[in-house]
């Protein structure tokens, strides 16, 4: 029973970490909370249904329509997250902070009655990519989707952790970080650089839409809200601004949820509370977060 908690909240958590990336990323840079990143998730969801349904990827194999449906998720996910940025945000950001974030919520609205209005307003049916294999582990099984949910995810977590590290772009986005007028003046275009943020959050919003979209089978236009405050609250506890917490925050959250659907009674029903009661407790107790560090007041 634990061990089977445990894979199922392993997978959720892997989806709940690639939405909390995006939402850390933004913060590093701009220290704004981009509460339209839980739609652009839902977007992302909606182009891989789309992809799945042009006429020539009925002809290919499960494996190449997979491929198709995950670049179509990410690229047009990224596509919208640049140009929320372009046209919602670049153009308050010598504004109070309360701007931005009464713009992202806005977006927000839009983006979700959009989808209501243009595409359905009712659940759409995801349909299964690739036959699903099950593996008996005692008592417990993983599925090929799972396997598949997990692995991609923390491909994408990795390919992510090593371009911030490693490549030039990376380091310039650290700098824009740390200290964006030192950046400027050290030659680092600071405004490409948080435009390449909203590119890569966006991506991976638009990579968990799709994968999140598999894994329940169904999307709707409305159901970036509750993923997207969970992924919240693991970017808050594993200490916002900081890639790894962001991970770690996703991982505890849908372990967390896992376990308390199967060990509470009536679980299932409380489930969306566990991601609040724990947003609460952090903000209480440690608001820095597990990862994140408690930095001094200016004065």
């Amino acid at each position: 029973m634990f061990l089977q908690q445990l894979i199922n909240g392993v997978t959720l958590g892997s989806i709940y970490s690639l939405i909390s990336l995006g939402y850390t990323l933004v913060y590093g840079i701009l220290m704004m909370i981009n509460f339209a990143h839980s739609e652009i998730f839902m977007v992302g969801a909606f182009l891989s249904l789309l992809a799945l349904h042009i006429p020539f990827s009925n002809s290919i194999s499960s494996w190449p329509q997979l491929l198709i449906a995950l670049a179509a998720a990410m690229a047009g996910s990224a596509l919208i997250g640049f140009l929320i940025e372009r046209i919602a945000y670049k153009p308050l950001r010598h504004a109070s902070r309360l701007a931005p974030l009464i713009s992202a919520i806005g977006v927000s609205i839009f983006l979700q009655n959009f989808m209501f209005l243009f595409v359905s307003n009712q659940s759409l049916s995801h349909p299964e990519i690739f036959p699903i294999r099950r593996f008996r582990l005692g008592e417990s099984e993983i599925n090929t989707l799972q396997i598949f949910i997990i692995a991609l995810s923390l491909l994408l977590m990795v390919c992510l952790r090593y371009f911030v590290q490693k490549t030039r772009l990376g380091k310039a986005m650290r700098a824009t970080a740390g200290d964006r007028e030192t950046a400027e003046l050290l030659g680092v275009n600071t405004n490409q650089i948080i435009s390449l943020t909203f590119l890569i959050g966006g991506a991976l919003g638009g990579a968990a839409g799709m994968l999140n979209g598999m894994y329940y089978g169904s999307i709707k236009y409305n159901m970036g809200f509750l993923p997207g405050i969970k992924a919240f609250t693991a970017a808050v506890l594993g200490g916002i601004g900081n890639i790894t917490g962001a991970v770690v925050g996703g991982l505890l959250i849908g372990i967390l949820e896992s376990l308390g659907t199967g060990y509470i009674p009536g679980g299932s029903e409380w489930k969306d509370l566990f991601a609040f009661a724990i947003l609460i407790l952090v903000l209480l107790f440690r608001p820095q977060g597990i990862l994140g560090e408690k930095l001094p007041d200016k004065v």
